[in-house]
């Protein structure tokens, strides 16, 4: 088997991060994490064959603050892109492999959110690649996001919206690519790490090393004891206790919503519904309150999704390190 590179996706709040800490500690295995390379720089400046365009782009590259780990080479990436292809794709693999050697590890992947979006691309441009998609308790991981951002984030609308479309994308995936694209529930991955780990190092090809349970290729990840909404456990441990909490942040009215939306999908991955009675006034509230302005959010959702789908998603200023930073840190 002629090995490519390895990509985790999935929303956010879905155990991308406890996936990547594990493959990331793998002996073969070099993972970034949250570069969003195709969300923020596919197709963005240009033709890359042309140097202006090239030398923009390598620009906010090295000024990117999810790249910073990754210690890139820019006259080295410079030189290599130049003598081959000169594509998004190669240009990204390029800087991929440049941390993969400098952790002298021979494969790499990446760790970003919503990568589903790119997985076409990807495949064409990686036919080896093997894509492994996150999938959580719609509840769990909207009141997840809830909780850890302090914000309602759309309301269940949106929460709806956002699993159903990530969930579309996986299953169609998964029947176009049956031997390249993994869906892996969260739930699974928890409650059986190792044995879910060798049927994920089956599928990407590697052999599965114990070494892996003990997340030591993620320090960061690891030593904090996770990334949980609900506080932090002991480190290197893989904790359950993030699932089916849900009931303490939604409301009744938020759950029901979801259930009757997505009800039967969330079936499919053995997700059972909570058995939700409302008051006479809840229910009026719900009926006609919650439904309307819920379905309204889902429905703004997807209309702003494929207009960005269609003009690209702009690098946030927040992410690039300013020009006097830029200077001081010597890069």
């Amino acid at each position: 088997m002629n090995k490519g590179p390895i990509f985790i996706a999935g929303l956010e709040r879905s155990g991308t991060s406890l996936i990547y800490a594990l493959l990331a500690s793998h002996p073969n295995i070099a993972m970034t994490r949250r570069t969003n390379l195709w969300t923020y720089f596919y197709n963005q400046y240009g033709d890359l064959s042309k140097p202006k365009n090239f030398e923009r782009c390598l620009k906010d590259l090295l000024r990117y603050k999810r790249l910073l780990p990754v210690q890139l080479d820019a006259e080295k990436l410079r030189r290599d892109f130049n003598n081959g292809q000169m594509t998004y794709p190669r240009l990204f693999a390029l800087i991929e492999e440049q941390y993969a050697q400098r952790l002298g590890r021979p494969r790499w992947g990446d760790k970003s959110l919503n990568t589903e979006r790119y997985a076409d691309q990807i495949f064409e441009a990686y036919p080896n690649a093997r894509i492994i998609h996150m999938q959580r308790d719609p509840r769990d991981r909207y009141a997840s996001a809830v909780k850890r951002w302090k914000v309602s984030r759309g309301g269940a609308g949106v929460g709806t919206a956002v699993w159903l479309s990530s969930l579309h994308l996986a299953r169609r995936h998964r029947a176009r690519y049956p031997q390249k694209y993994m869906i892996v529930r969260y739930e699974t991955l928890a409650r059986e790490p190792e044995k879910t780990l060798k049927t994920i190092c089956a599928f990407i090809g590697e052999e599965y090393d114990p070494v892996m349970l003990g997340m030591q290729g993620a320090e960061q990840f690891r030593d904090e004891g996770g990334n949980s909404s609900y506080g932090q456990h002991e480190p290197g441990r893989i904790s359950t206790r993030s699932i089916g909490r849900f009931q303490e942040v939604l409301s009744p009215r938020q759950i029901a919503f979801m259930q009757m939306v997505i009800g039967s999908q969330m079936a499919k991955f053995d997700y059972a519904p909570n058995l939700i009675r409302l008051s006479l006034l809840e229910g009026a509230l719900f009926l006609f309150f919650d439904i309307p302005l819920n379905a309204l959010r889902m429905l703004v959702w997807y209309a702003r999704e494929a207009f960005l789908n269609q003009i690209g998603r702009t690098l946030p200023s927040y992410r690039i390190i300013k020009e006097m930073e830029h200077a001081d840190a010597g890069v």
